[in-house]
């Protein structure tokens, strides 16, 4: 199965991207969107075609899930050398590392008669084993545990908000059980923050490291101010995410009744998605762009709101 790293998963993929590439543009995701059509419409080659064309409006630069996914069309295709020459770039120029990932997508069955295939998968391994030979794997499954729970039920709050309504006796329910699920996360996170400090993906992986985040984002103000400057210096040690970063400081200041910085914040008027005011807005994509955000046209589109950035 294809996966489309730039889109899937909203709350995990703002956690987690790093943004490899800040100079994304109007042309670059224009081209991405229709090769991502194209895919799903199973024209397999002109939606590789047009990843290459996104590739080539950057002067040949990409992220890392664009690559993936344009080997995953070109494989489809049945093009078996720009398939590779995509994996390549991401498995040996950034060590990619994601071995059941590729192992079990089916997108790449063209591939596996292709000597190239094993010596593919025997480098991705090893990248793998290099990343991990320093994990906390205790840590590690005590995070996932922490993570799974944190995102099962809020998995459910469009369904929940769709049949019953968001003032429902079935979505108090719901959010009553989040409230109880997230205030024992945040007890066994604490802990271990509080224990080893705010440990980097070197130690707990991206996804352990993306847990510490979001607990604490779906955690009390008090909690959140108190683990702010905590989180800050992880950013500048490289062990956070600069964009997480931006998340909970904006949710800090609508806690605080304050206008947000980056413009990562909704809220639910009459059971649509409103943005939350945001200071300086005309600026905000500059501001964005310095933390490793998309412009915030291309993030309120998952949301449903056509936004136009203010030009004073």
């Amino acid at each position: 199965m294809n996966i489309i790293l730039r889109t899937s998963s909203l709350i995990f993929l703002l956690t987690i991207t790093a943004n490899l590439f800040c100079q994304t543009n109007a042309q670059y995701d224009t081209f991405i969107q229709n090769a991502e059509s194209l895919y799903k419409a199973k024209e397999y080659k002109k939606s590789a075609i047009e990843y290459s064309n996104a590739f080539k409006s950057l002067d040949w630069k990409g992220e890392l899930g664009d690559r993936y996914n344009a080997a995953c069309s070109w494989a489809l295709a049945k093009y078996p050398d720009s398939a590779f020459f995509q994996l390549n770039k991401i498995v040996y120029l950034w060590d990619f590392s994601d071995y059941e990932q590729v192992n079990n997508d089916t997108d790449f069955a063209s591939l596996y008669s292709d000597e190239r295939w094993g010596i593919l998968l025997q480098k991705i391994k090893s990248n793998k084993d290099n990343i991990e030979k320093y994990y906390n794997k205790p840590l590690i499954a005590e995070l996932d545990i922490i993570f799974n729970d944190d995102q099962f039920y809020r998995s459910m709050i469009n369904s929940f908000q769709q049949l019953y309504g968001s003032d429902s006796p079935e979505m108090l329910s719901l959010w009553q059980t989040i409230n109880s699920t997230d205030s024992f996360n945040l007890d066994k996170t604490k802990a271990i923050i509080d224990k080893y400090g705010w440990l980097g993906k070197e130690v707990i992986g991206e996804k352990g490291n993306a847990t510490l985040f979001l607990v604490i984002q779906h955690a009390d103000l008090n909690t959140q101010e108190k683990y702010l400057p905590i989180m800050k210096k992880a950013v500048e040690e490289k062990k956070a995410n600069a964009s997480d970063l931006a998340l909970l400081s904006d949710r800090i200041e609508m806690g605080n009744n304050r206008p947000q910085i980056y413009g990562s914040q909704l809220q639910s008027i009459n059971e649509k998605n409103v943005l939350y005011p945001i200071i300086d807005e005309k600026n905000v994509n500059k501001r964005r762009a310095i933390v490793g955000l998309p412009p915030l046209e291309e993030y309120l589109k998952y949301w449903g709101i056509n936004y136009v950035l203010p030009t004073n």
